[in-house]
């Protein structure tokens, strides 16, 4: 393979997994400054930097998704 591609493909990973860790961040319920820090490392570590982000579980959800069980359990109806 020629660099330029290994180059292009380094750089489409990168790019991938610096978005992946953005938009994980984005659901989490972190301040401005922690989403800032935790962006920054999510870039500064390339490789390594997303996973990290990711596995660590900054910050509470945003929103709680109900389960199955919860909404068999209490289902509501309407009249």
């Amino acid at each position: 393979m020629e660099a330029s591609i290994l180059r292009f493909l380094l750089v489409t990973y990168l790019a991938a997994a610096f978005a992946a860790a953005i938009f994980y961040l984005r659901h989490r319920r972190v301040t401005p400054v922690e989403y800032l820090l935790w962006g920054t490392l999510a870039l500064v570590l390339p490789v390594l930097g997303p996973f990290f982000v990711i596995a660590a579980r900054p910050g509470p959800r945003k929103h709680k998704i109900p389960s199955r069980k919860s909404k068999a359990a209490n289902p509501q109806r309407k009249p």
